[in-house]
């Protein structure tokens, strides 16, 4: 199907993250220079080095929470000279930055791409509590294509569509608030090992039972936590690799699909893009579901991280209930470990490339205190809905 699979000749040579915390005290200038140094560094790099910068969502939202540091002005900031430039918005969601790099590399365009992503939510909630909200992401993002079918009936927050989808889960397949709990639970535990992790502290399942039901049926614990922060990935051609600081990731393959009306009430309320985008990323590697040692797996709420580990294969259609139930097989010592450094439910909503820095880790055994043991194949996905990406990365 696939004849040309571009992203085997590219790996990952570098990572970078500046602090995480709700709020910070630093501005959305100075996390994303300490990301993008510390990654370009951790590579063995200079900034001589680097021909190509990409982020998502890139100018088109430069200047607000969801994207405070475009790459124009990151460019100006480090004084880099680029051979390309990579600033686009939609695509498929919040690994399209890493995509798009890797695109560019192979094409002959550049040599080593630094991908960032920065947030500033939890300082704009402090001003404004809505800052978040869908109504104010609508502008200059989609042209209220599709939101504006679903505002006027008061879905002023992503966490009213996924209440469907897992509702709708609760019934197709029986799944219990207990079994999603797991997710929350799982995450916490990990949370707790990682010093950047914003909640650190234990949770239990009365814990999480007790706390405030947002959208039937998804409760406080299941929403992931608005943070500010940046996060940094350096691409590199896999030739130029071998004169990096560590032994190269290799992005074995990528998923981008999206095979389905964009609008999500005309799919299945038990499925979303997750699912095209896990078919063309197996379609494009001889790997499969279950040589997969460690997943981080998108948690924006806790429904999407089953929904991802249904689309991937990693478990069967309808089963994700059971596959976590009581946690075990997730755990850090589990068979498949999820979302070691607590994801974005209890890490930090770092969007989409936090869970690439914590695979890198993991690859590297640089994750102290959450190391895990099964980290030679991993996959990474991000994004709900009708936007999803997924990389299967794999060590040298």
């Amino acid at each position: 199907m696939f004849e040309r699979r571009y992203e085997k000749h590219v790996a990952i040579t570098g990572i970078g993250q500046s602090e995480v915390a709700r709020p910070s005290s630093r501005s959305a200038m100075r996390l994303t220079l300490d990301a993008c140094l510390e990654a370009i560094e951790d590579a063995g790099l200079t900034r001589a080095d680097i021909d190509g910068v990409a982020c998502w969502p890139g100018d088109h939202n430069n200047g607000d929470p969801f994207s405070p540091v475009g790459p124009s002005a990151l460019k100006s900031a480090l004084g880099l000279n680029v051979n390309w430039f990579g600033a686009g918005y939609e695509g498929p969601g919040p690994l399209t930055g890493i995509i798009n790099g890797a695109m560019a590399i192979e094409a002959g365009l550049c040599r080593h791409v630094l991908v960032f992503r920065t947030i500033t939510e939890a300082s704009a909630r402090i001003q404004n509590k809505q800052a978040s909200a869908l109504t104010n992401k609508t502008q200059g993002r989609d042209s209220s294509y599709a939101w504006q079918w679903l505002t006027p009936f008061n879905v002023f927050s992503a966490i009213n569509l996924m209440a469907l989808y897992t509702q709708r889960h609760f019934h197709e397949y029986g799944t219990t608030p207990e079994q999603l709990a797991q997710i929350a639970l799982t995450c916490r535990a990990n949370a707790m090992r990682n010093p950047k992790a914003i909640y650190r502290t234990p949770m239990s399942m009365e814990d999480y039972l007790a706390s405030r039901m947002i959208s039937t049926p998804l409760r406080m614990f299941d929403c992931d936590v608005h943070c500010d922060g940046s996060t940094a990935i350096v691409l590199s051609r896999r030739d130029a690799a071998r004169d990096t600081r560590h032994t190269p990731i290799r992005i074995e393959s990528i998923g981008a699909a999206l095979n389905q009306p964009w609008s999500w009430d005309q799919i299945s309320l038990t499925e979303m893009a997750a699912f095209d985008v896990a078919k063309m990323m197996w379609a494009r590697t001889d790997y499969r579901p279950q040589d997969v040692e460690l997943a981080e797996l998108y948690d924006g709420f806790s429904i999407l991280t089953m929904i991802w580990l249904e689309a991937l294969g990693l478990c069967p259609i309808g089963q994700s209930g059971a596959f976590v139930e009581g946690g075990r097989r997730i755990a850090l010592d589990g068979e498949l470990p999820i979302n070691t450094n607590g994801g974005q439910l209890s890490g930090g909503r770092t969007h989409g490339l936090g869970y690439v820095h914590e695979a890198c880790l993991q690859m590297w055994g640089r994750a102290e205190g959450r190391q895990t043991s099964r980290n030679g194949v991993v996959a990474v996905a991000a994004g709900g809905g009708p936007l999803g990406g997924s990389l299967l990365l794999v060590r040298e």
